[in-house]
Parts: C-alpha cells; sequence; structure tokens
C-alpha cells in the first residue's frame, strides 16, 4: 500500500490522467486471476490507479535486476518466474495455485510476457488461464487503451496524456478442464483486444498500424 500510495504520484509529474471504469468487477468472492495489457514501464502507475487489496503480480526474473524499478517490485512482492525454464515456471505456477487458495489473493499475469507498444495485443501465452483452470477461479481482463498517442519509445516521444482503464466482467472458469484452456485464451484475448480498440477510439483494422507501421494482426 506504501508502495501503491508513492507510485500514484508519479503521474503528476508526467503529466498523466486516468479515467477508470469497471472497478466493482474485481468484487468477486475468493481469489482470482487478473490479466491486462502490457505496452510499457508507465503501466505500473495505471497498475496502481486499480490494484485491488490481498493482489499480487507474476513478472519475469529479469525485473529483479532492474535498479530501482526492480527493487520497488521486489518489496511489492511480485512472483518471480524464470521463463528460459519450463519446469522452473509450471513448478512456481504450482505454488501460486496453493497460496491462492490459502491466503485467498488474487494474481495479476501479463498473458502477452513482453510489452508491447504496436497499439494491438500480442497472442497470449496460456500459462494464467493453465493456472485460473487448475485453480478454479475466476478470470478478470483488464484494459488499457494505447499510449501511443502521447509515448513512442522509437521517436523518443512523451508528452501529457489521458489513459483509460476498465476492468472487464470475470470470466468463470469452474468446470473448466484442460481441454478448455485454449477456448478460454482464446476468448480473454477478443474481449480485451475488442475493448483495447474502443478505449483507443481506433478502428480494428489498423490500430496495429497506428504505432509501428507493417506489425501483423495477432491470429
Amino acid at each position: 500500500r506504501i508502495i501503491k500510495t508513492v507510485v500514484k504520484t508519479f503521474k503528476y509529474f508526467f503529466g498523466l490522467r486516468f479515467e477508470v471504469k469497471g472497478l466493482e468487477n474485481f468484487e468477486v468472492e475468493g481469489p482470482a486471476i487478473i490479466v491486462s495489457n502490457h505496452q510499457s514501464i508507465l503501466d505500473m502507475m495505471g497498475l496502481m490507479e486499480v490494484l485491488p487489496d490481498d493482489c499480487v503480480q507474476v513478472g519475469k526474473k529479469e525485473l529483479m535486476y532492474a535498479g530501482t524499478v526492480g527493487l520497488i517490485i521486489y518489496l511489492g512482492g511480485v512472483i518471480f518466474i524464470n521463463r528460459k525454464s519450463t519446469t522452473s515456471a509450471k513448478m512456481v505456477m504450482a505454488e501460486v495455485a496453493k497460496t491462492m487458495a490459502t491466503d485467498n489473493v488474487k494474481v495479476w499475469v501479463y498473458p502477452e510476457g513482453t510489452r508491447n507498444c504496436t497499439g494491438d495485443l500480442l497472442p497470449f501465452k496460456k500459462g494464467a488461464f493453465h493456472l485460473a483452470v487448475q485453480a478454479q477461479v475466476p478470470v478478470i481482463p483488464v484494459v488499457y487503451s494505447s499510449f501511443t498517442t502521447f509515448y513512442n519509445p522509437k521517436k523518443n516521444l512523451f508528452t501529457s496524456g489521458k489513459i483509460k482503464v476498465e476492468v472487464l466482467p470475470p470470466i468463470e472458469t469452474k468446470g473448466l478442464t484442460s481441454d478448455d484452456v485454449s477456448d478460454l485464451t482464446d476468448r480473454c484475448f477478443h474481449a480485451m483486444r475488442e475493448t483495447l480498440f474502443r478505449l483507443s477510439g481506433r478502428p480494428r483494422s489498423c490500430a496495429g498500424a497506428l504505432c509501428c507501421p507493417g506489425t501483423p494482426e495477432p491470429s
């Protein structure tokens, strides 16, 4: 909570405004998996605008060594996964499932697996959805509007801007099995992609091209 309070003040220095909708969708009983799109380090400020209590994040192990940012997320209780080791990642996810049940916590995951500035979504990795099905907990999608109108690292562009954040209704997983993970992943991807384009005020057909021309549409 201390970190959350401090990081939320950064938006004033960066000239960012946040418009948040759907916070009531976090009000589910018991644990849940929260998934969101991931564009840049600015996501940390957006995260602190909506982060529910009793929620931890899952991130790549390399972030531990990212200076001040690494220290902040370490102190914030992030669960680190070695993406180069499939066995390690599976073991960690199994432990996360147990922790979710015993400690009654929500887990925040970025299913794209990496930062993405294209104004579109990268194909989702299935780890978060396997975890949701394994633990039989709902998936709560969170979508940030595109940053490309005021932030473009390739062009060294950064100006003030407004970020819209929307928390979508939970997607239930009770009764689902591992055979349903692909369908669950696709449902979440398409719901979040449609919301991303709507929040960003961009037509679906060209959203990816606005920041990085030539970026292929994900399947």
